[in-house]
């Protein structure tokens, strides 16, 4: 199969998955009501493996196993189906898809939580690569398809003036990105962390030639947040205290993240978040896992969506959600 095929065959699989997306969404509005976590129960909450995953690490030890039910996705069509069907409470997905979701549920769910700033970086076996320009007639290999790595590049492509003389190729799997890179068969890859690390640690040759969260707060003027916590407004009503308690004990699981990178990556590679503890270490620094939430986070949260809807309003579901039901601050 030639390079063509490949990429062909990417691109139709990321059809099939938006097909059963949109499917599951259909069902969603027909469906009547989802199944709700008991009180007193586990909460249920997916995490994606990588960085939207990261801050979670602590809430997946045995200490809160009676409180949460913590898993983890692969993709964030795979954390889509289980919201939409209710077999989760809460989720982590990238922020644009949090808007989407809002829009094409009509308004069943909620965020409650800024939980990932930048964390993409544009990498390169070389040194031809010093500013944006320099990408000018250049291949770039990267992830993120349909979600906010594809809208952050493109943002800072046209705010350069450089949109449409720069390709493109996109990828399903970061792994199998990094390890390209780490190989030598790509020349020039977006990647987020920690696949940056992974293939920083993997060939010396390669280097971080461009930090697409410095570029994009160049292009756009504010700091770009790609993950966030949405929560389903059916279990919400019934338990906000609980979700109030559980957003504190994500906090602490932060702040222990940032505070003992080389404990907390123990766990990361222990439950499967980042597969080798001694690539979390390298990559927490630069991970920017954060919890922001109240008005701090509307605040931030509402600039990344305008400035996504203003480059393409099909990222954030061709809509902007509806600032004063969208957020949920808790209590009073």
């Amino acid at each position: 199969m030639n390079n063509n095929e490949t990429h062909l065959g990417k691109r139709n699989m990321a059809k099939l998955l938006a097909g059963a997306v949109a499917f599951i969404l259909c069902a969603l509005a027909f469906a009547g009501c989802a199944p709700t976590t008991v009180d007193g129960e586990p909460i249920n909450v997916v995490g994606l493996v990588g960085p939207t995953g990261m801050g979670m690490a602590k809430l997946m030890g045995e200490d809160y196993a009676d409180k949460y039910n913590m898993t983890l996705a692969s993709s964030p069509d795979d954390v889509v189906s289980q919201i939409v069907s209710g077999a989760v409470d809460i989720a982590a997905v990238p922020i644009n898809l949090a808007s989407v979701l809002y829009t094409k549920t009509e308004g069943a769910i909620s965020m409650i939580a800024v939980n990932t700033l930048g964390v993409l970086y544009i990498l390169e076996n070389g040194n031809s690569i010093s500013s944006v320009m320099d990408l000018v007639g250049k291949t770039i290999a990267s992830v993120g398809q349909g979600s906010t790595p594809e809208y952050i590049l493109n943002y800072i492509l046209a705010a350069n003036g450089i949109a449409d003389q720069v390709n493109i190729e996109y990828y399903v799997e970061g792994s199998e990105l990094g390890a390209m890179m780490a190989s030598g068969a790509a020349t020039i890859a977006m990647l987020p962390e920690p696949n940056v690390t992974s293939v920083l640690k993997q060939n010396a040759n390669v280097r971080i030639a461009l930090d697409i969260t410095a570029e994009w707060t160049a292009a756009a003027g504010l700091e770009p947040v790609q993950g966030c916590l949405i929560i389903r407004n059916e279990f919400l009503a019934e338990n906000k205290a609980r979700v109030t308690e559980f957003l504190k004990d994500y906090s602490g699981s932060v702040d222990y993240v940032n505070s003992n990178p080389a404990e907390a990556a123990l766990l990361m590679e222990e439950h499967g978040i980042v597969p080798k503890a001694a690539i979390a270490e390298a990559a927490i620094p630069n991970a920017n896992i954060v919890c922001v939430t109240g008005d701090n986070m509307q605040e931030l949260a509402d600039a990344m969506l305008v400035a996504l809807y203003e480059a393409n309003p099909k990222s954030v579901g061709g809509a902007l959600p509806d600032g004063a039901k969208f957020y949920y601050k808790g209590e009073g």
